[in-house]
């Protein structure tokens, strides 16, 4: 093999545009199809089985509780610790992220096969309880996808890989979404649901050619009760010691309050402004897909131009007036430029977020307990944001109207905002750094907080 060839990749990557060359590397390619496994077991809990429940004649009511399946990835941080601590027999051989991630993506395929077996029209609860199982899978899935990733990719690359991760996401849950509609109008739901699970094989496969995560730390030999009973708080004790811990969940806790409450909303607001289905098809789903898409590509530039303290707090801001928008557009009355104008800016702006704040939050964890420390802050960013929706964002639009409502989510937007910016002043963001968001020995001895500022 001679020079040329050895050289080729990066000469190859070297004529790409500097703007797109970072989705090139091995990492950030290898996150997108971490991300297509990811985004598909929330479609076969979602819209699809919404969709397979209503045609086959259940009543509304009980279609929308299937809803609770999802609680379940709110709760993946009870069992994240096993994750990082459990040896799988014979499996474990592989690496203990690479045989997780064969392991929890069998266990997916079979819940979503499970799922396909089960006839609502005969046993609903039956029904239930198979959702439930794909949402356990799910988020077992998922907290060992989010480590793989975090542990494969280095500071540098978080926006990227975040980035291409987003993407996987999106296309992994729509093209599961789609596929199942296409062939239950064709087979059956029962063998559409059977030809999605090999939508988990993208990350199974990813797992055994990349291989175990080189940053990826061995979890501590467990010598007794005592050992492995730390094992289970221990991650949770380290991130709470840092200095700037607290306001850092607080942040985490607060930040997509605004952005949780305008969107649960917002097909209410488009069905009372008289839209009809094929311009909402349109401009939401249509304009919308593409411009999020878009939003995540912009969130890697920034990332890489900014560095991540400073395109994060972009990125909280331009989300913060995608819900005034809304509030523009309540007003202004029904036009398809208008809402053709929100979708574009609404969607750019969460894509930028769902890049540069999936950075930051990934460079939060502790290398040792990744798992487990990322299942616990995916879990706490949408917790709040969740309960406030479904307890008072109905209440909220009779009360006040869609234009005050809309204000009043910017407004909830703002404490986020301000905290993250006091963080930034108080060298908060920086001491409450975990490993993975430092490069390791024989790197370049820079923080990725510290890039681009």
């Amino acid at each position: 093999m001679n020079d040329a060839t050895l050289t080729a990749p990066s000469n190859w990557r070297s004529r790409l545009p500097g703007s797109i060359r970072p989705y090139s590397e091995s990492a950030p390619l290898a996150a997108f199809f971490l991300g297509v496994s990811s985004g598909f077991p929330f479609a076969m809990i979602g819209a699809t089985l919404t969709t397979r429940l209503s045609q086959e004649g259940i009543d509304k009511k009980s279609v929308t509780a299937f809803s609770l399946a999802f609680l379940v990835y709110n709760l993946k941080f009870l069992w994240a610790w096993v994750v990082d601590g459990v040896r799988i027999p014979i499996l474990g051989r592989l690496g203990q992220r690479v045989s997780w991630l064969i392991l929890a993506g069998l266990l997916v395929m079979a819940a979503v096969a499970n799922l396909a077996l089960v006839d609502p029209t005969t046993s609903l609860l039956y029904t239930a309880y198979a959702a439930v199982l794909v949402g356990v899978a799910g988020a077992t899935y998922d907290i060992v996808i989010d480590a793989y990733r975090i542990e494969l990719l280095e500071p540098r690359q978080l926006g990227a890989g975040s980035g291409m991760s987003q993407y996987g996401w999106r296309i992994g849950s729509v093209a599961a979404g789609g596929l199942a509609l296409v062939l239950a109008a064709r087979v059956g739901w029962e063998a559409a649901y059977l030809a999605c699970a090999v939508f988990a094989l993208p990350a199974m496969l990813t797992g055994l050619v990349a291989g175990e995560p080189k940053r990826h730390r061995e979890p501590t030999q467990k010598k007794g009760l005592g050992e492995a009973i730390r094992s289970i708080y221990g991650p949770f004790t380290e991130f709470f010691q840092r200095h700037g811990a607290w306001l850092v969940l607080l942040f985490i806790l607060l930040h997509k309050i605004g952005d949780t409450l305008g969107q649960l909303t917002l097909r209410l607001l488009l069905d009372d402004m008289g839209y009809t289905n094929d311009e909402i098809a349109i401009y939401d789903v249509g304009v919308g897909f593409w411009a999020y898409l878009i939003g995540i590509f912009l969130g890697g530039v920034i990332y890489s131009k900014l560095g991540m303290k400073r395109s994060v707090l972009v990125s909280l801001i331009l989300m913060g007036v995608s819900n005034f928008t809304f509030a523009l557009l309540a007003q202004a009355g029904p036009t398809n430029a208008g809402l053709a104008a929100v979708m574009l800016f609404e969607n750019i702006a969460s894509g930028m977020g769902g890049v540069t704040v999936v950075a930051y939050f990934s460079a939060l964890c502790d290398l040792r307990f990744t798992a487990s420390q990322y299942a616990l802050i995916s879990a706490a960013t949408s917790i709040v944001g969740r309960f406030l929706t479904g307890t008072t964002a109905g209440a909220l639009v009779e009360s006040f109207g869609y234009v005050n409502f809309y204000l009043l989510t910017t407004v909830a937007a703002v404490p986020g905002i301000v905290l993250f910016w006091l963080m930034m002043r108080a060298g908060l963001i920086d001491s409450s750094m975990g490993t993975a968001g430092k490069v390791g020995e024989g790197d370049a001895r820079k923080d990725v907080s510290q890039e681009g500022t």
